[in-house]
């Protein structure tokens, strides 16, 4: 793993054990791809983060749980439903394209966002969520 990803996952589990509690991390690395997949507390509510860099592309999917309640969840996955969302329809041209967006209701309600940082999720728990 280079040295851009090995700094930017340890950021990652840096700012995440500064704002979370019972922060657990795994990184997974092939020469393909490299993974950081995490998990913590944050007041009542379940933290879930991934990050995947490969072929050079980023994804990632930054989730809170509250039980098996989907709260809020941001990723750019080509998620169908943000394809058509962003497009209209889903045509070959963006089949399979990365679309920032946001799940809220239990995955009920979904909205496009900018590309997330895993800062920006953190911010936007603070303001969205704040410990009880």
């Amino acid at each position: 793993m280079d040295t851009h990803l090995t700094n930017h996952f340890a950021d990652i589990i840096a700012l995440a054990q500064t704002n979370f509690e019972d922060v657990e991390s795994v990184i997974d690395t092939t020469p393909e791809r490299a993974i950081l997949r995490l998990q913590a507390q944050y007041g009542k509510y379940q933290v879930f983060v991934t990050e995947l860099f490969s072929d050079g592309n980023r994804q990632y999917r930054y989730y809170v749980l509250d039980g098996d309640w989907v709260v809020a969840g941001f990723d750019n996955s080509p998620d169908p439903r943000a394809i058509r969302l962003k497009y209209r329809r889903i045509g070959k041209e963006h089949t399979g394209e990365a679309v920032p967006h946001l799940h809220q209701q239990d995955k009920t309600q979904l909205s496009l966002t900018e590309p997330m940082a895993f800062v920006d999720f953190i911010a936007w728990l603070h303001v969205n969520l704040p410990k009880e």
